[in-house]
């Protein structure tokens, strides 16, 4: 199943790059699209829950998806996420 979710802090490529990384992590998950012009990530899925495990992963690094709780603790996050994938190009 191919699905798109809004979500909030994403930045940049920084931001991009770490997310991809993680969510390519993932079993089940691949075609894995960051839009940073309209703050989407499009990714294909295999298994029942593979979109909870997709949000759970990008919550847990400080993208929430648009409409879930963003406190300074998740956007505290975004920075760090957004600083390794920085890094890591």
């Amino acid at each position: 199943m191919k699905t798109r979710v809004a979500i909030q802090n994403l930045k940049c490529g920084g931001c991009e790059s770490t997310i991809v990384k993680k969510l390519h992590m993932l079993e089940g998950i691949k075609d894995i699209t960051i839009n940073t012009d309209d703050c989407t990530v499009s990714f294909s899925y295999e298994t029942n829950d593979g979109l909870e495990t997709v949000q759970k992963e990008l919550s847990k690094l400080g993208y929430p998806l648009v409409g879930d709780k963003n406190d300074l603790g998740r956007k505290a996050k975004s920075y760090v996420s957004c600083a390794i994938g920085r890094l890591s190009n």
